[in-house]
């Protein structure tokens, strides 16, 4: 079984639905005590870190979070759920994050671009992918659905299994033992997105 962890801050409806296309059962859970029953879980999210973190906090689901990813079952995060694994984040203030994965969060460098580009980078782009389980069977021109103004820079070089370029080349995806992330939205990337959720439900 698998669950979405509802915590009032992830764009769930989709991400569910995601999931029914490919006739997987899903459910979403809002009980911390719960989440040790799932054999994978996903965290999903839209909007700022330090309001994600918390909206963690006030459930206790920050620790049922970190609890679960010493059982050694799978866990996904997806775009902000993504950035909340890591230790930090510098989103409208510093904010400590779950600290499943080393590195940081920080914004755009505008500075870096060779040419004016928009922030938040919104749409679709390439994704540079490693080999990994999560990319099994991609479309070869491997693009997803992106809409973030901040990134990953994951400490560990290891952990990093894809990455995007907007202005430079930031890191897109990332997976440390059993705790995967993803910065673009599977559920809103058509074909590859699908393959992608495919992927993590096979893993």
């Amino acid at each position: 079984m698998i669950a979405i962890v509802d915590y009032n801050m992830g764009n769930l409806a989709s991400v569910k639905n995601a999931f029914m296309f490919n006739n997987h059962k899903i459910v979403v859970e809002s009980d911390p005590d719960k989440l040790k029953y799932y054999d994978k879980i996903i965290l999903p999210g839209v909007g700022a870190f330090g309001d994600a973190m918390e909206h963690l906090k006030q459930r206790d689901m920050d620790l049922a979070l970190k609890d679960y990813a010493k059982s050694g079952n799978y866990m996904l995060g997806v775009c902000l759920g993504m950035q909340l694994l890591f230790d930090s984040s510098s989103e409208f203030g510093q904010n400590d994050g779950l600290g499943l994965i080393k590195g940081k969060i920080q914004a755009f460098d505008k500075s870096k671009f060779s040419q004016p580009l928009k922030v938040p980078h919104m749409g679709w782009n390439k994704l540079l992918t490693q080999e990994h389980k999560l990319f099994d069977s991609l479309d070869e021109s491997h693009y997803l659905y992106f809409v973030h103004s901040y990134h990953a820079v994951a400490q560990n070089r290891d952990d990093v299994i894809a990455q995007s370029e907007y202005g430079y080349k930031f890191d897109a995806a990332v997976a440390h033992n059993n705790i995967l992330g993803i910065q673009p939205h599977p559920e809103k990337s058509h074909k590859n997105g699908l393959q992608i959720i495919e992927n993590f439900i096979r893993i």
